[in-house]
């Protein structure tokens, strides 16, 4: 797979969608450093959408199951180069893992911190939900010089809600995930428009990264995590006009 590829993929997946993009604050975005991409996440094409917005391949933490499933394996993995989280024994520790591995090699690795929830369950466009920690504890104990956090915001002006398949049969690739072991079906949302803000770039400090560690660490951790939930919920509320 040519470094290229996820990118190439991307632009053609969109393009095949007939979605069209704005991009704002561009100029926001770091350039020859580490980048750890923290983003909403309601759609199966908010992948596409970042790194077309970035102009740039992302190494994207994804659900387990689509490492399990059969032809989304070889899409996610083999052609977006994504890395499918572990199951839940390993799944923190492979997650730091290679995530910190890509950060070292100066490549942009993407989070979506809230989860599966906002997949399974439909969301309002200027709605985020809460968002797990895992992310900051990635950024902050990460042995990487010039390191960015970079949120952004992807604010759907105009879509299609359709229904993918049921939730039932995902829970057959990971019967561990409560969310799948329910009725109804997966939803799938297409953006037909789409903006995608790019916030300010939040740079890791060694002060922070001594901080993190006793007590002090919750405190730091619950920062970054807040910083970056409302940059990106108010850079949602600014998109969804």
């Amino acid at each position: 797979m040519s470094l290229n590829s996820p990118l190439e993929i991307s632009r053609w997946s969109l393009a095949a969608l007939s979605t069209r993009m704005f991009r704002y604050y561009e100029d926001r975005i770091p350039h020859d450093a580490s980048v750890l991409v923290v983003s909403n996440h309601r759609s199966f094409m908010d992948a596409f959408v970042l790194m077309a917005a970035l102009s740039s391949p992302i190494r994207f933490a994804c659900h387990h199951y689509m490492g399990q499933v059969p032809i989304m394996r070889e899409l996610v993995t083999g052609q977006l180069g994504c890395f499918p989280l572990e199951d839940t024994h390993k799944r923190q520790q492979s997650f730091f893992a290679q995530s910190q591995r890509l950060l070292q090699s100066q490549q942009m690795v993407g989070v979506f911190p809230e989860g599966t929830e906002p997949m399974v369950k439909f969301t309002q466009p200027d709605e985020v939900g809460e968002f797990q920690r895992g992310f900051a504890h990635l950024a902050l104990r990460s042995p990487v010089r010039d390191l960015a956090v970079l949120p952004i915001a992807i604010a759907s002006l105009e879509e299609v809600n359709t229904a993918g398949v049921p939730l039932r049969l995902l829970s057959l690739f990971d019967p561990s995930e409560a969310l799948f072991n329910q009725p109804g079906w997966h939803p799938l949302v297409i953006y037909q428009r789409v903006a995608v803000l790019i916030g300010r770039p939040y740079w890791i400090t060694p002060q922070q990264q001594k901080q993190y560690q006793g007590k002090q660490a919750k405190t730091v951790v619950s920062e970054l995590t807040d910083r970056c939930h409302y940059e990106i919920a108010s850079l949602l509320r600014q998109g969804c006009y």
